[in-house]
């Protein structure tokens, strides 16, 4: 260890979330759990494909419903 060395910076954040961490420790497998839950999906790519050819093409300007009027 050099004599000139600095201990190495932590900010508050960061001693923040080790101190929670420490207190908590299940915390890091709920977050996991939470994200499985609304991220972590399957996708069901025949499902997907059918959505898109099912999909109907939008007109120019959406509002107007008569198409002789113009």
């Amino acid at each position: 260890m050099s004599f000139f060395r600095r201990p190495d910076y932590q900010s508050d954040t960061t001693e923040f979330i080790e101190q929670l961490k420490a207190a908590k420790p299940g915390l890091e497998a709920e977050q996991r759990k939470g994200r499985n839950l609304l991220w972590d999906k399957t996708i069901d790519r025949e499902f997907a494909a059918e959505a898109r050819q099912a999909r109907v093409p939008q007109k120019p300007y959406v509002y107007q419903t008569n198409s002789d009027f113009q």
